[in-house]
């Protein structure tokens, strides 16, 4: 385990909401939302067997990292997809900050509000670097550490939105297959060079933030050359981030490669542009990423070759498996899941520790008595998740799309 790698998330708008799609797609979709719901429960139990009933808690494979990649195989499906039906960069960057935003400073503020009960995790340095890197997500490639355990992949996430706005507005975002085995085949290779990061955590902060914000307003509000060049800043601010300020430095490269791994299948299913040759592509991401463990210098248990390449086949046939049975019913309860994941995701372990707090360690319990407060945290992480889902998430999704101009868009 590496510095809480091994919780992920995924932020793309509910499929199946009625109010994030036009007619007919929420049923298309709403395999992807299951997907999440299984992700989101894969996750939950990672942290959740930990600390109750322990012996449950599988190690010959990560229930974390499958759970990232199944997340991330879902959100490299559908966030190019939503860019490309939009067609304009600037409503999709409300929608994503709209998406993003609200429900992470929430945790924020809520954690640190509780740092005279709860303290600020060790490896949070409490300075001005580190809030920059709160500011733009990109907390784990510019070496940072999130105020929540998993905010860590926020980052990866961030990352991939800047790369697929620059792809977009270069014209080079159909070529989907060759990016996704680029960053397979740059995975063990930077494994096997890098052991840590290259970039300062303070300055790589700092730098990350005005390029960001640079980029990002010449994206957003130029045109012509002034919109080309902030397409440049942000990819490559992306890119040198994911292969130089990681702090397990292969993962990055890994990542990306699994969510350009959803585009190639998003464009194969259709056959369009960029499809040709899908199914080559996944193999060759697959190959490529099997490799990592025996070549990596710095790598936790869970990327061990056995427990690496059994997580990585696990996540790979859930999304599999769900796009052949994406015509079928879908179970609500798996929907539901996928809906609130985000906030299950963000809301999950700082709920833990709070519990922690207030009854103790539940490994000390009897396997009876644990058993129930599983159940009884289980509930109470659900109902609060469905309360932020409703109560944050969604009416800020709402704004977000007035103030695009322009109605919701599925895939």
């Amino acid at each position: 385990m590496v510095a809480g790698k091994f919780c992920p998330v995924l932020t793309a708008e509910p499929a199946s909401a009625p109010s994030a799609t036009p007619p007919g797609t929420a049923r298309r979709l709403a395999w992807l939302d299951a997907i999440r719901g299984i992700g989101a429960l894969a996750v939950l139990l990672e942290h959740m067997l930990y600390r109750f009933l322990p012996g449950l808690r599988p190690y010959w494979f990560n229930l974390g990292i499958y759970g990232v990649l199944v997340f991330f195989l879902v959100s490299g499906y559908i966030i190019p997809a939503s860019l490309e039906h939009r067609g304009d960069v600037r409503s999709f960057w409300i929608g994503r900050l709209f998406r993003l935003y609200p429900l992470y400073l929430l945790v924020i503020a809520v954690v640190l509000a509780l740092t005279p009960l709860i303290p600020l995790r060790r490896a949070v340095t409490p300075d001005l670097a580190t809030a920059a890197a709160h500011v733009t997500m990109l907390v784990d490639v510019v070496g940072a550490a999130g105020v929540a355990d998993t905010m860590w992949t926020l980052s990866y996430e961030m990352v991939f939105y800047l790369l697929v706005t620059a792809l977009f507005v270069l014209g080079a975002h159909r070529r989907s297959g060759r990016w996704a085995v680029v960053f397979a085949v740059l995975a063990p290779v930077v494994g096997a060079v890098l052991a840590a990061p290259v970039l300062a955590r303070g300055p790589a902060a700092f730098i990350a933030l005005a390029a960001f914000a640079a980029g990002l307003a010449c994206v957003l509000t130029g045109s012509g050359r002034l919109r080309a060049a902030g397409a440049l800043v942000l990819g490559g601010l992306a890119v040198t981030l994911v292969l130089l300020g990681g702090r397990t430095p292969w993962l990055g490269p890994a990542i990306l490669a699994v969510m350009f791994t959803g585009t190639v299948l998003y464009r194969w299913e259709r056959g369009g542009p960029g499809g040709r040759g899908g199914l080559r592509a996944v193999a060759a991401v697959a190959v490529a990423l099997f490799v990592v463990p025996f070549v990596a210098v710095e790598a936790g248990w869970w990327a061990y070759p056995r427990v690496w390449i059994t997580t990585v086949l696990l996540a790979g046939a859930t999304f599999a498996l769900g796009m052949a049975l994406r015509r079928r019913a879908v179970p609500r309860v798996l929907v539901w899941l996928g809906v609130i994941s985000y906030s299950v995701y963000l809301l999950h372990h700082p709920l833990l520790k709070l519990f922690l707090v207030l009854f103790g360690d539940p490994r000390e319990r009897p396997v009876a008595v644990q058993a129930w407060l599983a159940l009884g945290f289980l509930a109470v992480v659900l109902l609060a998740s469905w309360l932020t889902y409703r109560l944050v998430e969604l009416p800020m999704q709402r704004l977000g799309r007035r103030l695009a101009g322009s109605r919701p868009a599925g895939t």
